[in-house]
C-alpha cells in the first residue's frame, strides 16, 4: 500500500501519496511538459524531498538553492513537506475586466448564463443573469499547459494520439470553471442554461477533438471556423444539463480566432472611423478598419511576451518583476507580491530593456559588453533574452506596419489603437515605443481594452444581435498572410533595431 503523506501547499494541508512529483501535486505549470528542460516550474520546497538533481543546479542558481527553490517537475515528495508556487500569495495576473458597450439586454439564455475566453495560457470567465446582471468572475490557468506552452507542441501532441487527453483536460477546466461560478452565486450548475466560449481557432478545435492537422503545415486553412451551438452533452461539459445550449463563437481563419472576432465585438471596432487592434502574445492578431473594411493579420512573436523562453521569465504571478522604472541610473523594478523575485514577465522584460537603453547599457542593436545585466538578485537578463524580445516585437511592429502599408495609411490616419489582452493591462506604453514594439504615434493613441474577447462572448450571451454581429465580422474580413508579403519581410528586418 502507497504511503500517505501530508503535504501543504500555500499553507493548506492535503493528504497526498508519496512519491509524487510536485508538479503533480501542486497541479502547477509544465511550459515543456515536464521534461525538466526550460526551468520555469520553479517552487519553494523543504522537507522530505527526492534529492537534488543535476539538472536542478544547471538551471537554478547557487542562491536559489539555498533558498529552497526547486523544479517542481523534477522534485519528488518522499514524505511530509511544504511547497509554496510562486503565486502563493497571489495569484496570477489573470484579466476578467474589460467593459461593454451600451446593449440591449436580449439575451440568449433564460436564467443563468455563463462567458467564457479559453486563452492558450489561461482561462476567464463571467456569469450572468438574464437581466443582464454580472453576478461573478473567476479565472485559472490553462491545464493543456502539461503539453507545452504553446500551441504548435499541443498541435503535435493532438497529432501524436494526444488529441483525446487534450480535450478531456479543458473540459474539466470548464467544468470546473462553470462549478465555482455557480457556487459564488449559491446555485445549483444546472441552472445556467446558456454558454457562450470564444477562443483562438486552435483552441476551439482542441476543444471540439476537431484534427489541429491543417496548422501544422501550408497552407494552413483551418476545416472548421466554427460559429456553431453545440449541447453540453456534445462537448461533454457534464455540469450542465445535456441539452444545454453551447454557443462557440466564429473565427476567421486558421490564426486569426474567435478571440479576436469578439474582441472586434467589444471594442465596436468596425463602427469608428479608422482604428486598429492588437492583441498582442505569442500569436499577435492585428486588424484594421478603414473605409468600411476589415484588414486582419497574424504574426507569430513568439512566447517572450509571455515570459517564456527568457532565460528567468515567468507568467505574471507572485515573484514576477512586471515594472522596472530607472531612478538616478539605477533600475529599480516591482515585484508583483511583494515578495523576493524568482523571474521577470513580458511586462517587466519590456521596462527593463527600455531603461537599459535609456542609460545606455544596450545599444540600438541589443548589443551590450557582459554576458548577462542583474535586474535584482538572482534575477538577471541574457543575450539570449534581448535576441528574442527583439524577435518579438519586430513581429508585432511589422504586421502593424504592413497592415497600413496595404491601405495606403500612416500612423497618423489611426484614431486609437486598442489594445487587447491582459498584457495590454500592464504594458507602459511609452515603454513599447521605446524599444520599437509599436510605432510612436500610435503608442500614444493606444488604449488598454482589458480582456475584449470575453467582453465579445458576454456581448453575445446577452444581446443574440452581437451574435449575428459576430458572425457578420467573420465573413467580411480580409486576411492579409503576412509570410508572402514582401513589405512585412522588410519591416521584420528593420524592426529588429531597438529605436530612441
Amino acid at each position: 500500500m502507497t504511503e500517505q503523506i501530508t503535504i501543504k501547499v500555500n499553507g493548506i494541508p492535503i493528504k497526498t501519496q508519496a512519491g509524487l512529483s510536485l508538479s503533480e501535486i501542486t497541479k502547477g505549470e509544465k511550459p515543456c511538459g515536464g521534461h525538466g528542460l526550460c526551468g520555469k516550474c520553479k517552487v519553494i520546497a523543504k522537507g522530505e524531498l527526492s534529492p537534488i538533481t543535476e539538472r536542478e543546479k544547471s538551471l537554478l542558481s547557487a542562491e536559489q538553492l539555498s533558498e529552497g527553490f526547486r523544479l517542481a517537475c523534477l522534485t519528488f515528495a518522499l514524505g511530509n513537506c511544504e511547497i509554496v508556487t510562486p503565486d502563493g500569495e497571489k495569484g496570477s495576473q489573470i484579466v476578467t475586466e474589460g467593459a461593454l458597450p451600451a446593449i440591449e439586454i436580449d439575451p440568449i439564455f433564460k436564467e443563468y448564463g455563463v462567458s467564457i475566453d479559453i486563452g492558450t495560457t489561461t482561462l476567464a470567465a463571467r456569469l450572468y443573469k438574464s437581466d443582464g446582471t454580472l453576478v461573478s468572475s473567476t479565472s485559472m490557468l490553462n491545464p493543456q499547459q502539461e503539453w507545452g506552452a504553446d500551441v504548435i507542441s499541443r498541435v503535435e501532441s493532438a497529432l501524436n494520439g494526444k488529441g483525446k487527453e487534450l480535450a478531456s483536460s479543458i473540459r474539466a477546466a470548464l467544468s470546473g470553471i462553470i462549478t465555482e461560478l455557480a457556487f459564488s452565486a449559491d446555485i445549483d450548475p444546472k441552472n445556467i442554461d446558456g454558454v457562450v466560449i470564444t477562443g483562438n481557432t486552435i483552441m476551439l478545435s482542441l476543444l471540439t477533438e476537431t484534427s489541429p492537422e491543417p496548422f501544422s503545415h501550408a497552407p494552413f486553412e483551418a476545416k472548421r471556423l466554427f460559429g456553431e451551438t453545440l449541447s453540453a452533452a456534445e462537448l461533454k461539459v457534464r455540469v450542465l444539463k445535456k441539452d444545454t445550449k453551447i454557443y462557440v463563437a466564429p473565427c476567421i481563419s486558421a490564426f486569426v480566432g474567435a478571440d479576436t472576432v469578439c474582441a472586434l465585438l467589444a471594442t465596436e471596432l468596425c463602427s469608428k472611423d479608422t482604428a486598429m487592434l492588437a492583441d498582442i502574445g505569442t500569436n499577435g492578431e492585428i486588424a484594421l478598419w478603414h473605409n468600411g473594411k476589415l484588414t486582419v493579420c497574424s504574426t507569430a512573436a513568439g512566447p517572450a511576451f509571455e515570459g517564456v523562453g527568457i532565460s528567468m521569465g515567468m507568467r505574471g504571478a507572485a515573484g514576477a518583476i512586471d515594472k522596472v522604472t530607472l531612478i538616478n541610473g539605477k533600475l529599480e523594478p516591482h515585484v508583483i507580491g511583494n515578495v523576493p523575485p524568482a523571474g521577470i514577465c513580458g511586462s517587466g522584460l519590456i521596462d527593463a530593456v527600455a531603461c537599459l537603453l535609456d542609460n545606455e547599457t544596450i545599444d540600438e542593436t541589443g548589443y551590450f559588453e557582459d554576458k548577462s545585466i542583474l535586474i535584482k538578485a538572482p534575477v538577471s537578463i541574457t543575450r539570449q533574452d534581448i535576441r528574442m524580445l527583439q524577435l518579438a516585437k519586430s513581429a508585432i511592429k511589422a504586421g502593424v506596419m504592413t497592415l497600413l502599408h496595404n491601405q495606403g495609411l500612416s500612423e497618423a490616419d489611426i484614431s486609437s489603437l486598442y489594445i487587447a489582452g491582459g498584457f495590454g493591462n500592464y504594458l507602459n506604453k511609452r515603454n513599447a515605443a521605446r524599444i520599437g514594439l509599436l510605432p510612436k504615434t500610435l503608442a500614444a493613441r493606444s488604449l488598454s481594452a482589458g480582456n475584449a474577447a470575453l467582453s465579445g462572448a458576454s456581448m453575445i450571451l446577452l444581446n443574440s444581435a452581437s451574435k449575428t454581429k459576430a458572425e457578420a465580422i467573420a465573413k467580411v474580413a480580409n486576411v492579409t498572410e503576412l509570410a508572402t508579403d514582401p513589405f512585412f519581410s522588410e519591416e521584420y528586418v528593420a524592426g529588429m533595431l531597438f529605436e530612441g
